[in-house]
């Protein structure tokens, strides 16, 4: 079993900035994918973005691209989420999430290829 914690939510003013910080642990999480999804209240979950923790390939949602960047520190089980010129339209619950599989190149961005979820962690924006 792999237990992905997120942190590092809360409340920005509209054009801030947060940074998420992800940590999962297991055998299998070094040749798998952790990516991060939100869910606003009310609407779908949608996926934000995606690291494969083999091979260093990054994936990014349209609504993110240029605003949001996944990478990894030092620690090898954990990723971050930087969010800048947060708009009030990222406030969500954000997921972290992790692939059983073993994922080759960019990795996936369907909610159902990930099969480890966080608890989540708040953002909200105010405008």
């Amino acid at each position: 079993q792999v237990q992905p914690v997120e942190s590092g939510g809360g409340l920005v003013q509209a054009g801030g900035s947060l940074r998420l910080s992800c940590a999962a642990s297991g055998r299998t999480i070094s040749s798998s994918t952790l990516g991060w999804f939100r869910q606003p209240p009310g609407k779908e979950r949608e996926f934000v973005a995606a690291i494969n923790l083999r091979g260093g390939s990054t994936s990014y949602g349209d609504p993110v691209k240029g605003r949001f960047t996944i990478s990894r520190p030092n620690a090898v089980n954990t990723v971050y989420l930087q969010m800048n010129y947060l708009r009030p339209e990222d406030t969500a619950v954000y997921y972290c999430a992790a692939t059983r599989s073993i994922v080759i190149g960019a990795p996936p961005q369907g909610r159902y290829a990930y099969d480890y979820w966080g608890q989540g962690t708040q953002v909200t924006v105010s405008s």
